[in-house]
């Protein structure tokens, strides 16, 4: 008997503990929405092929309700919603989200706690209203000339872009409201185009390297990172470089001079370290192999910079703030390509992927790129005994 009781208590036990574990890998979606009595919340899941509902609750006088979700691999959108009344909302971990709204305004004026990225997700989503009103205005106050209303538009919209790039995206482009930006819409069309505008595209580009370094394996960053993909190819066109346009940078037979700025806008030319040993290095501090690459970089550059050797490091990073906080104590030369992914210097030096590297020996010249380099460390000795 004690033995059948020791038993059920181990089982319980389990169940306990299952329970406890499964919910610490959920996350709550609670609050109140008065005004509501009788009405039926529904919360779907957004996801990156299409949208489901997954819960839903009918509401009484009090309007109280509680959703569970599970912790998602990247993060995950939701939306609650009443009729046309909607509230979306982001879920990255096992937080608890409280929500309190009203019908018949659930969408405008709804409150959160619980997530400050929630909150700036609520400011974007207002700009996206705001947007959307001043269209709708302005095509009803419009007169006959098509073309003037159509232009007025676009300055609106491309206004909403740049404050949105530059306040939403870049800033950090690995919140998920940065990736919420990049698929709203107006009049049912994308704001942001990942198809054919190349600054739209650096905006995919830029969310898509941050969630390939974080979540590279998450269906959301692979989908993203196809759509920027799939963007740069069409908008890529095949570079003619004019050699006549820039004799003054060729000032050797294997070198063109490059001048770009540090984090402090101080420029440096390629050309200014003829006499040292130079590692021209073409990287992005977003690759997921970036950390483990600087490491070995700064060893090789301890050991033999006292005997003439100097790495000219070139970001090509969407992401200014981010290339700053990384380069910050690193002891070459570190400058940044504004250009990022279109860079006119990558693509006169035949860069195709990254990262890529020139070893340039004393005299200036372009000994070798990394596809012809066997061991790194034994070229750089030869080249410094040279």
């Amino acid at each position: 008997m004690k033995k059948l009781q020791n038993i059920f208590m181990l089982t319980a036990l389990l169940a306990v503990t299952s329970c406890i574990q499964q919910q610490q890998s959920m996350a709550t979606i609670e609050g109140h929405i008065t005004e509501a009595d009788g009405k039926t919340l529904y919360l779907d899941c957004i996801g990156v092929e299409h949208t489901t509902i997954v819960d839903s609750t009918k509401l009484n006088g009090e309007g109280a309700f509680c959703f569970h979700v599970p912790q998602p691999e990247c993060f995950d959108f939701y939306r609650l919603r009443i009729g046309k009344e909607m509230v979306y909302l982001s879920v990255d971990s096992t937080e608890t989200l409280q929500v309190t709204a009203a019908l018949p305004a659930m969408s405008a004026a709804y409150q959160i706690k619980g997530s400050d990225d929630n909150l700036i997700l609520k400011q974007l989503i207002r700009k996206q209203g705001e947007l959307r009103h001043a269209v709708q205005t302005l095509i009803r106050h419009s007169g006959p000339e098509v073309g003037t209303t159509r232009a007025r538009i676009d300055t609106l919209v491309n206004n909403y872009k740049k404050e949105v790039r530059m306040e939403y995206i870049y800033p950090t482009p690995g919140k998920p409201y940065a990736y919420f930006a990049l698929f709203q819409r107006l009049g049912g069309q994308l704001i942001f185009d990942p198809v054919a505008t190349r600054d739209d595209i650096r905006c995919f580009a830029a969310v898509a390297t941050n969630l390939e370094l974080y979540y590279p394996e998450a269906l959301r960053t692979k989908n993203l990172k196809s759509i920027t993909i799939k963007g740069m190819k069409n908008t890529r066109q095949p570079q003619v470089i004019d050699y006549s346009a820039i004799q003054d940078k060729i000032v050797e037979a294997s070198i063109i001079d490059i001048n770009l700025p540090d984090i402090d806008g101080n420029e440096h030319r390629l050309t200014s370290l003829k006499g040292k040993v130079v590692m021209l290095d073409f990287t992005a501090y977003t690759h997921p192999q970036s950390s483990a690459r600087v490491l070995g970089l700064r060893n090789l550059y301890e050991k033999y910079r006292t005997q003439g050797l100097e790495i000219y490091q070139i970001s090509l990073d969407e992401n200014e703030h981010f290339w700053k906080t990384v380069v910050e104590n690193l002891p070459w030369v570190c400058v940044r390509d504004s250009e990022g992914l279109y860079s006119r210097n990558a693509a006169l030096y035949g860069v195709r992927e990254l990262p890529t590297y020139f070893l340039i020996n004393r005299a200036g010249e372009i000994i070798a790129r990394d596809t012809a380099v066997k061991d790194l460390e034994t070229e750089i000795q030869q080249l410094l005994k040279e």
